[in-house]
């Protein structure tokens, strides 16, 4: 099994550790791993933007790089959402883009439908109380978790995952699957909207006295993490792939 690691531009830049630390994991389960040199953004910036010229240029620049591997994994719900549900647009029924559309993989989504719970080798500690966010993304385009508006018992596969880790404590936050209000361009736009609802996200995981806010979105925990800063709230930021890769806080 030959995986492709896709990592996200701003991670790149910003959370090389978060991208180490999802290799890690990924390596720990015995798959081959390959990162393509010329891999660039997936446009998602650009979609939010509306230049749709520059994102059609990425999308057939993602699937040429991509295309060869049995799977694509990525430490970002909100990047492989736009692969799977935005590119279409810029392929006629394209082989090459449908096969990377049915393999490309949020790496817990990977580690939790494609390896199997069963199957993973994650051995860490972690103790510590914490919180699990749920990024749009995530939870909605890529179904890492059951909605709390539907009537079916709640299951979530990044919850499934964390409960592996020994001495981990998950704590019940109130609003599972609300918005942190970043969005991208609407934390620009809708600024005083965006911070409101940071600090909603914020204030369930203190009440529910999480010391440590996780998820698989780095842009949704980028957005908290300045709110946690600037406020200087007492939680920390980590997320998910640094916990299985057993980093401390």
């Amino acid at each position: 099994m030959k995986v492709g690691l896709f990592i996200p531009c701003f991670m790149n830049e910003l959370y090389p550790d978060i991208c180490k630390a999802t290799y890690k994991v990924l390596k720990k389960q015995g798959l081959e791993i390959d990162y393509p040199m010329s891999q660039t953004c997936c446009g998602q910036p650009m979609a939010n933007s509306g230049c749709s010229k520059s994102i059609e240029t990425l999308a057939k620049q993602f699937v040429k790089n991509f295309k060869d591997y049995d799977y694509i994994v990525a430490p970002s719900g909100s990047c492989v959402a736009m692969v799977k549900e935005h590119y279409a647009p810029f392929f006629d029924n394209d082989s090459d883009y449908n096969k990377v559309k049915a393999s490309i993989y949020e790496v817990c989504e990977f580690l939790h439908d494609v390896i199997g719970i069963e199957n993973l080798k994650i051995d860490v500690s972690f103790a510590h109380k914490v919180g699990l966010h749920n990024s749009c993304h995530g939870h909605r385009a890529l179904k890492l978790g059951t909605a709390s508006e539907l009537n079916v018992p709640y299951n979530s596969k990044l919850e499934n995952i964390l409960n592996i880790v020994k001495d981990i404590e998950l704590v019940e936050l109130k609003r599972k699957d609300e918005c942190c209000g970043f969005g991208g361009t609407f934390a620009v736009s809708e600024e005083d909207i965006s911070v409101a609802m940071g600090k909603d996200r914020i204030k369930d995981h203190l009440d529910s006295e999480a010391r440590v806010m996780t998820g698989a979105d780095m842009s949704c925990l980028m957005h908290m993490d300045g709110l946690i800063n600037r406020n200087n709230y007492p939680i920390k930021v980590m997320h998910i792939a640094q916990i299985l890769a057993g980093e401390e806080l």
